[in-house]
């Protein structure tokens, strides 16, 4: 059973940190869970502020934040590797070359909410799919 999950995103301040908060929040903390990026553009930065707002709204707690690049180690620490759309999965592929420990959230891609504005709809969309991979872990 995979006991850890890595929510990895380009800059890890929209999607990845939104999916890690909704994930320790619908398993009370169970698991193992963190999120990076496959770039360096937003390193060091705090989640983006309309995340924030809408996990927020959504009474998700969360901590502070910050942006930081998957490494070789956070991929040999983690059992499930889980990216949003389709630039992530081959990113993540070129860097790591396991077939088994990475895969995407859900077929189609999460859009990216920073360029699309759309936070509702990428919460639902992740929410969704958290609660699937719960399932999944839970072994049901």
């Amino acid at each position: 059973m995979n006991k850890s999950v890595l929510f990895v995103c380009y800059g890890n301040i929209c999607r990845s940190p939104m999916a890690e908060y909704i994930f320790k929040y619908i398993t009370n903390n169970k698991y193992k869970v963190s999120s990076r990026a496959t770039s360096l553009e937003e390193i060091g930065n705090d989640m983006y502020y309309k995340v924030k707002e809408k996990l927020k709204e959504k009474n998700i707690p969360f901590d502070n934040h910050v942006a930081k690049k998957i490494t070789k180690e956070d991929y040999d620490n983690y059992d499930l590797i889980v990216c949003f759309d389709s630039k992530n999965y081959k990113d993540l592929k070129t860097m790591f070359k396991n077939d088994n420990k990475i895969r995407k959230i859900k077929d189609e891609d999460v859009e990216d909410p920073w360029y699309t504005r759309n936070f509702e709809k990428v919460f639902n969309e992740i929410y969704e799919e958290c609660i699937n991979i719960k399932t999944e872990l839970e072994g049901f």
